[in-house]
């Protein structure tokens, strides 16, 4: 088990139950935040802001890290619902050292949107094409399943490029030869 620092008092039950979770879930298995990084796609230091409650995991991330658990992911996706409702909008960013000038117009987390998007929040990641093919396997999941489609003509036109690259090299090594 890890040593995790506590988390704020002030945190809302919810948003304390779903981290206890998530780190619990975290922990089942045995990785450490670098390998959990690789596993998914997110870095060690986002996967340390989500599991400190600092900032609210994106739902995709909850589910990479159910799949690499390999559990369910609809339970764990109720929990991040209603904890990303409660999740405090504000975070107060820390102060910066005296003389020290804050970066350009940066809020909590990094955030340069202006706290459009409440406080810091990740927007959708690039997901990795591993997990475009398992959601595509899902008999539900016709959205991934165009995305997956999508990725696989693109996939598609550029062999095929690369075979008219290819075949136009021959062609033009024999006529010159």
């Amino acid at each position: 088990m890890s040593a995790w620092q506590s988390l704020p008092a002030d945190l809302p039950p919810e948003v304390a139950h779903f981290v206890e979770q998530l780190r619990l879930l975290k922990d089942r298995t045995g990785l450490s935040l670098v390998a959990l990084g690789e596993r998914t796609a997110y870095s060690k230091s986002s996967w340390h802001r989500y599991l400190n409650a600092t900032q609210p995991p994106p739902r995709q991330a909850v589910v990479a890290l159910c799949r690499v658990a390999g559990t369910d992911a609809e339970r764990f996706c109720v929990r991040w619902e209603l904890a990303v409702r409660a999740w405090p909008r504000t975070v107060a960013p820390a102060p910066a050292p005296a003389g020290v000038p804050v970066a350009g117009g940066e809020g909590a987390n990094g955030a340069t949107d202006g706290g459009k998007h409440g406080g810091g929040y990740e927007d959708v990641p690039t997901v990795p094409w591993w997990d475009l093919l398992a959601e595509a396997s899902e008999p539900e999941s016709a959205p991934a399943r165009a995305s997956w489609a999508a990725s696989h003509r693109l996939l598609l036109y550029a062999l095929v490029l690369v075979l008219v690259l290819l075949l136009t090299a021959v062609v033009g090594a024999v006529t010159l030869a």
